[in-house]
């Protein structure tokens, strides 16, 4: 379920970041000054740096962190 839900927040994430709704104009300005797609991707990039980190806590396998690999050994002949 959480795999899910996981997969479906990144399709989510995916089409937000398509932000057609912006190109035509960079009207209206937030805080007088910064262009609203500017202001939209930089609010995209804090939210999608907070969500890939909870990606990585969450999801990221920790055999990986091990100092030595998991070989098994051979019989010495």
């Amino acid at each position: 379920m959480q795999v899910a839900l996981a997969a479906l927040i990144t399709g989510l994430v995916y089409l937000l970041h398509q932000d057609l709704w912006f190109w035509r104009s960079a009207r209206p300005l937030v805080f007088g000054f910064l262009p609203i797609g500017l202001f939209y991707h930089a609010v995209y990039t804090a939210a999608i740096s907070l969500f890939m980190w909870l990606m990585v806590r969450r999801f990221w396998p920790s055999h990986l962190e091990e100092a030595e690999p998991r070989v098994p050994r051979s019989p010495r002949p």
